[in-house]
């Protein structure tokens, strides 16, 4: 018997297929996986069923296009210790970490077992304002707070640093703050429409990422193939999205360096993108635009012909600021070596999307998991390979004229028309789905599995920022503190999309 189940993106299995082994099978596996760096996880989560915990693994294998699954059964036990698969490789760490705030799994060797969203799970009495923050006893050090409440308008979350001086010897990151509870209404709401609104909200940056991951995800439960017209849809929205976003966070990079011309352009660039959303489906975030099995909102000539002359004037405009920021010694000065993660950092925390290939991990779902109207736009990855704010502000630049490129070779290939089918779709049961798409912060991932009617059981989203937020607390060490807030925004990760 295989300890594993090979898939890929975008595809159902009967869940009962997915080999159960034991333990200490399932630890060795996976780990095992994991010392080949194309291999890396893209979700391992946990759920009751028949009073046990079963544990289910998902690596992807960024050569072959491969998804391996494997689970394992756990008793529920408060006297059982386990050992981690942590203590093997540190990209598993927040996923058992998790595991053991939802179910109260204890492991012997896990090196940091400490709350990831607490105190939401049930059962833990603590209160947020007693979390167990990391601490070094000296009188040469200082402990600084940033947060949960911040000046600016951001969501909450606090920041712990341990400093010497000015100087950054540690920072701990601690959300939670937040809760919507989006995977347990995934399964409490029945309705098709109210599922998709709400992964509309996971993260309101990536509401096209995150929507077309939970289509992608619940068209295949129900073995639908989407035809060309909503593919087509989803893929040049998902990319209006990463340029968009992307021009947003350029133009914040440039206010925290004060070079307010780029910021002031950049923001600039960055509305006539979102405002054809608007013109598109009538919200400039793209809510209502992305639907399972239907699009209402055909893409035709006329609105061809307004993007086409949006993104005209755009690159125009953007390829004379970005050029300026790039090589003002200003800028160069505030970004270049400051908050350098390495190749080998981002290979052991499991880095994902943009963070990744600034420091030359190439990890892109467009590549690596395509689907097949992206197989046909042949994509081609883009890394940078010094880790520092200065390379992931040129993967933003990069990544920007790539989406510019693709858009434009998609509405050469515009065809006369669409076959708008509206389809209803029920999913079939016993089944297991995965998907991944590559949103702007980079891999996004959701999972469902079904009962036996058919009705979903399990629903877990996985967003990049769950990878890369270990990434920002490693950045910033040996810088001084007041660069934290370049640091930051030249990740810009998300706060809602980690407290689900």
């Amino acid at each position: 018997m295989n300890n594993f189940l090979t898939i890929r993106n975008n595809q159902r299995v009967e869940s009962g297929s997915i080999p159960i082994v034991d333990y200490i099978n399932f630890l060795e596996f996976n780990t095992g996986l994991l010392q080949d760096s194309k291999n890396h996880c893209v979700n391992y989560f946990g759920f009751l069923k028949n009073g046990k915990l079963h544990l289910i693994n998902c690596v992807a294998n960024d050569e072959t296009e491969e998804i391996y699954l494997s689970s394992t059964k756990l008793p529920l036990s408060k006297n059982e210790e386990y050992q981690s698969l942590t203590a093997r490789h540190t990209a598993f760490h927040l996923f058992e970490r998790e595991i053991s705030e939802n179910f109260g799994i204890r492991y012997s060797d896990h090196p940091w077992q400490k709350p990831v969203r607490f105190p939401a799970s049930s059962g833990n009495n603590l209160k947020m304002d007693e979390y167990p923050f990391y601490q070094i006893g000296s009188e040469d050090l200082h402990e600084v707070g940033v947060g949960p409440i911040h000046a600016g308008i951001i969501e909450p979350g606090h920041f712990r640093f341990i400093c010497k001086g000015e100087q950054i010897l540690h920072l701990e990151i601690q959300l939670g703050y937040q809760h919507k509870a989006i995977e347990r209404l995934f399964l409490e709401k029945k309705h098709l429409l109210q599922r998709t609104i709400l992964a509309e909200s996971i993260a309101g940056d990536t509401t096209v990422g995150h929507t077309t991951a939970f289509v992608n995800n619940f068209e295949t439960l129900c073995d639908y193939q989407p035809d060309y017209e909503k593919k087509f849809s989803r893929t040049l929205a998902l990319e209006l999205e990463r340029i968009a976003i992307h021009t947003g966070d350029l133009s914040a990079i440039c206010s925290d360096i004060s070079y307010q011309l780029g910021a002031t352009v950049f923001s600039r660039l960055r509305t006539p993108i979102i405002n054809f959303f608007q013109s598109w489906c009538g919200n400039r975030f793209a809510r209502g635009l992305i639907r399972a099995g239907a699009n209402n909102y055909q893409f035709n000539k006329d609105l061809k012909e307004s993007l086409l002359g949006i993104l005209k004037e755009y690159e125009q405009d953007f390829e004379e600021i970005v050029q300026k920021i790039l090589h003002h010694p200003g800028s160069i000065s505030r970004l270049e070596k400051t908050g350098v993660v390495t190749l080998e950092q981002a290979i052991q925390i499991g880095a994902v999307g943009l963070s990744a290939k600034a420091s030359g991990l190439a990890r892109d779902v467009r590549v690596s998991h395509p689907d097949d109207f992206n197989k046909k736009l042949n994509h081609q990855f883009i890394i940078k390979r010094h880790g520092d704010a200065y390379s992931r502000t040129q993967m933003r630049r990069e990544e920007i004229r790539q989406s510019l490129t693709m858009i434009s070779k998609m509405l050469d290939a515009l065809p006369e028309t669409f076959n708008n089918e509206h389809q209803i779709l029920n999913p079939l049961p016993n089944s297991f789905a995965i998907s991944l798409v590559e949103g702007w912060r980079g891999e996004i991932c959701h999972c469902a599995i079904t009962n036996e009617h058919g009705e979903l059981e399990l629903y877990k989203v996985k967003d990049p920022s769950f990878h890369n937020w270990m990434a920002l607390s490693l950045a910033v060490r040996k810088n001084e503190i007041s660069d934290f807030p370049i640091c930051n925004k030249s990740f810009n990760l998300s706060y809602c999309g980690f407290d689900l």
